[in-house]
């Protein structure tokens, strides 16, 4: 690998590595509360396991196919792979760190145990075993493995234990190892069992070491030498090749039926397993060593999301909610969007405004038509049921149905049918591209004619995530903005009418391009039409104040920074002498304070208890700051290859507003990191400065205004 201040970018996937040690970080802070820093576990888990499904399942595939070719980040997929592997063991010891010597004495302290096999009493004992012979027993069917013979399919995720056992009965002096494999249905049972216990200690035991309690009711007549827990990861990836071309929304349904028996990316197993149970374990299951994962006794952290203690004292404190003023002075949803501009900050304040607006929406009898995208319902959908009434009321409904947003497919579908049961018209996927944008239209007839109430949105239409993310939802009935988001559905009518749903046609990509061709955007800006051009144009204004001697600068607050255009811009800006400041969660390929190159270039991360989620991009203007709030990070798939929009802020207050916020991310000195050349997560405290903690800052901003 080339010494980092050599290249120009970060590889992305050793950058998403360091986003999320960030993760690890906030689990290893004793100032977190304690159930909190097992989430922040969780998390971890959770995103490595997706890492390995997506991004190191893809790199596998390149690196098979194109040996010793790099990517456009001077990385080829081998090397990065080997990089990869170091630093999630790095990571992994890491963890198994906090969780041993940090987490589980804490836990012990708070008189809340997770016992194992090895350290329950008689009675404890006594309890497993007739637990398991009464309930679990008949589900135990163990497989037994035959070296490069064995058939058994390991489920995508699922837990298993790996068997090694010897004949009690046998006479012979050396006695021969039977294999064997049990899968544990923790996704059945859950993962974690309470004890019984009559004092106020809480005893928990998985139900791995369930198994493991009661090995000789599994397997009788063997003795058990040793029990490797496992589990496997596959390939997350639809292998659609196709989009063009006959029914997308088959392909997808079919495809998901083949997810979950996709090639496999990663085997977990237990790190201390004996070197010829390992090689037993890889031959019989067929797989190669890189795809053989050491790790730790347990696997599938990600069950700690669902660890069953409630203990309000060790959780963070749940905050009111803060009113909107702006909206509720009017009393009228729809008189206060008509009156002026409104921003709601997630999770600060209430996503019922949005459900109250489509609510008002549904019942409303001067309301014709609601139009909507969504890109991932929430489960048990209260949007879902209130487009149901308002088909009930007679209301037209249309509904774009992302049905290619990764691991929500199915729901999106299920909840798209049975609006389309309903009577919605519903448009699913377009061949070739995403639709992220989080848009929604309200058509009502009013003295004055026919006008457009408009939500946007940096975030899902999803009450579950405006809970833990922060969001920013912008309502409005500005025409130009409004005449703008009548485009994008008219966009997305007319692309879904061009592709065919019969034989194969090749001239599908070209209809909907040349559809493309047909629409402008004058106040918002639509990925695949002006956003990526508006924003370069806006950093070159920007490189030429600074170069006639006048205040330059950009912030900007995104998910992730990755495309490679902008990034140049960006170090172009710098060279200029632009100042710029940039506040970015995860993936970020720029690096940061190298001198001549991007010294004037500054860029923090925060992860704190809510999922930074929104994207803002502040332009100085000369002293008129132009400030776009967006559902698109600075990516080349966000910019490039999905349909995604961007809204100018018009209001002195709201834009006074989102300064004042971004200023205290700006300043935050106790969550934030500093992203610098190192990638190694420095903390910005210090002793002598206020502490600023920018989620609780914002919280107390916001009330302070009511």
């Amino acid at each position: 690998m080339k010494n980092i201040i050599e290249d120009k970018y970060f590889n992305r996937e050793i950058s998403w590595l360091s986003f999320n040690h960030r993760v690890l970080q906030e689990a290893s802070n004793p100032d977190v509360p304690l159930l909190e820093r097992l989430k922040f576990l969780a998390i971890f888990s959770s995103n490595l396991d997706e890492f390995f499904r997506v991004r190191v399942a893809g790199l596998k595939s390149v690196r098979n196919i194109k040996k010793g070719t790099s990517d456009e980040f001077n990385f080829n997929a081998q090397k990065t792979l080997k990089v990869i592997y170091r630093k999630v063991d790095e990571l992994q010891e890491e963890f198994g760190k906090i969780f041993n010597d940090e987490i589980l004495p804490e836990l012990e302290a708070n008189n809340i145990f997770i016992k194992n096999e090895n350290n329950l009493i008689e009675e404890e004992i006594i309890y497993l075993k007739k637990y398991f012979s009464e309930n679990l027993l008949h589900e135990s069917n163990p497989v037994i493995l035959t070296k490069n013979k064995s058939k058994i399919f390991l489920k995508n995720g699922v837990l298993y234990l790996a068997v090694r056992l010897v004949n009690k009965d046998s006479v012979s002096e050396k006695k021969i190892s039977t294999y064997a494999i049990i899968e544990i249905p923790s996704y059945k049972t859950g993962r974690f069992f309470l004890l019984p216990s009559e004092s106020e200690i809480r005893n928990f035991i998985l139900i791995d070491d369930i198994y493991r309690v009661n090995m000789d009711l599994i397997f009788p007549g063997f003795e058990v030498k040793e029990i490797c827990e496992i589990k496997l990861n596959r390939d997350a990836e639809l292998f659609i090749e196709d989009e063009f071309s006959g029914n997308l929304v088959e392909k997808i349904k079919k495809n998901l039926k083949k997810r979950n028996t996709n090639l496999p990316c990663r085997l977990l197993y237990d790190k201390t397993v004996s070197k010829p149970f390992f090689k037993y374990l890889r031959n019989s299951l067929l797989l190669d060593d890189s795809e053989m994962y050491p790790g730790g006794k347990y696997h599938n952290f990600n069950d700690y999301f669902n660890f069953p203690v409630e203990d309000k004292t060790l959780k963070y404190p749940v905050n009111e909610f803060i009113p909107v003023n702006s909206i509720e002075k009017y009393g009228d949803i729809f008189t206060a969007i008509k009156k002026e501009d409104h921003i709601v900050v997630y999770p600060y304040q209430k996503f019922d405004y949005l459900l109250n607006f489509l609510k008002k929406s549904a019942n409303d009898p001067f309301v014709k038509e609601i139009k909507i995208t969504q890109y991932r319902f929430a489960k048990n959908s209260s949007i879902v049921e209130i487009l149901k009434t308002a088909l009930k009321n007679g209301k037209k409904v249309l509904l774009f149905s992302e049905v290619k947003a990764r691991f929500d497919e199915e729901l999106n579908l299920k909840y798209s049918e049975e609006l389309s049961e309903h009577g919605a018209e519903i448009i699913y996927s377009l061949p070739g591209i995403k639709v992220h944008s989080k848009v929604a239209s309200v058509t009502r007839l009013e003295n004055d004619g026919e006008r457009n109430y408009v939500y946007l949105s940096t975030g899902n239409f999803n009450e579950n995530t405006s809970q833990i993310y922060t969001d920013i939802g912008f309502f409005t009935s500005d025409e130009k903005i409004s005449d703008d988001i009548e485009n994008v559905f008219k966009f997305l009518k007319q692309s879904n009418d061009a592709k065919s749903n019969d034989e194969v046609d090749k001239e599908n990509n070209q209809k909907i391009k040349t559809v493309k061709k047909e629409f402008q955007f004058n106040e918002i800006l639509v990925s695949g039409f002006n956003m990526r051009n508006t924003f370069v144009k806006l950093i070159e204004s920007e490189i030429e104040n600074a170069e006639n001697g006048k205040e330059a600068y950009i912030i900007a607050k995104m998910n992730s920074l990755e495309d490679k255009k902008i990034i140049n811009k960006l170090y172009q800006a710098n060279n200029a002498g632009v100042k710029i400041k940039l506040i970015i969660r995860g993936i970020c390929c720029l690096i940061p304070g190298v001198p001549g190159l991007s010294e004037n270039i500054k860029v923090i991360s925060i992860v704190d208890r809510y999922l930074e989620h929104s994207r803002v991009y502040i332009f100085y203007n000369n002293g008129n700051p132009k400030i776009y709030i967006a559902s698109a990070d600075w990516m080349k798939r966000n910019l490039s290859r999905r349909i995604e929009v961007a809204f100018p802020l018009k209001s002195n207050n709201l834009r006074t507003l989102m300064i004042d916020l971004i200023n205290l991310q700006l300043k935050d000195n106790t969550k934030a990191r500093l992203i610098n050349y190192k990638q190694d997560n420095t903390e910005l405290n210090t002793s002598t400065d206020k502490k600023v903690r920018s989620q609780y800052d914002i919280y107390e901003y916001l009330k302070n205004k009511v």
